[in-house]
């Protein structure tokens, strides 16, 4: 009976590992295949490059990249740095902050509401403003996205952290930042890593602000160029949007296999200390 539910677990996880990877591999399949018109079986008989070499030569798909990882940075860093104060802030009963339960579902709307209901705000906010021809239009809209997520995820782990920490680090003269920075965030490194992986995701992938304020080919972000590459003239071209989705996998994985180890290592950290 214990060998039937261990196998029917493992049949189960094998379906589900499967079901996952498959959209992969087959954008893989459809990203070498020389004629992506012709019949595209499941093993490619002869498997080309060709896509991948054109969409950096003839495409420029290294802008869009460069343009996506500038604007996921800037906009990461902004979160991360008021993110985190904010939910210290809120979660800390050290702190005397008043309508402390209306700021949090202040902030919860925000997430809750639609992305689309900020556009025409922020985009007339911009247009006055001269700032549409620019990228900070779209970093701005992706710190309005991710800041409220930020805050609410973080807010259970700075909750977490026991007050008598504080209250030692301020009998030994430490100041609130010095608290903030080398006390209470390396014991949520692990928070902090789940929630940049998320952020970085949410970021690299947004295609609505993008396609709203970007006005210039040349600030084309990787969802916005890929999408373009489907259009009404090039509806064939599904060679060069599957080698552009391919390729922009890698920092996104790239990005979580490194903050899965400091996620790991935090976790494992408070696991062991006393």
């Amino acid at each position: 009976m214990n060998k039937l539910i261990t196998g029917s677990k493992y049949a189960i996880l094998a379906v589900v590992l499967l079901s996952t990877l498959f959209p992969v591999y087959w954008m893989t399949v459809i990203a070498t295949q020389a004629d992506s018109l012709a019949k595209v079986s499941l093993v490619p008989s002869a498997p080309t490059w060709k896509h991948v070499i054109s969409i950096f030569t003839v495409e420029r798909y290294m802008l869009p990249l460069a343009n996506s990882f500038m604007v996921t940075a800037a906009s990461l860093l902004i979160v991360l740095v008021f993110g985190l104060s904010c939910a210290y802030v809120l979660g800390r009963r050290s702190f005397r902050v008043k309508f402390r339960n209306a700021l949090l579902v202040w902030v919860l709307l925000v997430r809750v509401l639609p992305p689309i209901a900020f556009a025409l705000p922020l985009y007339i906010l911009m247009n006055d403003a001269g700032l549409l021809s620019t990228k900070l239009p779209v970093i701005l809209a992706h710190v309005l996205i991710n800041l409220p997520f930020v805050i609410w995820f973080m807010l259970a782990f700075f909750s977490g952290v026991p007050e008598e920490i504080e209250e030692s680090a301020r009998v030994d003269g430490a100041s609130e930042f010095t608290i903030f920075a080398k006390v209470i965030v390396p014991l949520v490194v692990p928070g902090i890593a789940a929630v940049t992986i998320l952020s970085f995701m949410d970021s690299w992938n947004e295609y609505l602000y993008s396609v709203i304020f970007i006005q210039s080919p040349d600030s084309f972000t990787v969802p916005l160029k890929l999408a373009t590459l489907n259009s009404e003239q090039e509806l064939t071209e599904w060679g060069k949007v599957a080698s552009g989705g391919m390729i922009s996998m890698i920092p996104v994985l790239l990005t979580a296999v490194f903050m899965q180890r400091h996620l790991m290592n935090g976790l494992t950290a408070g696991a062991v200390k006393e």
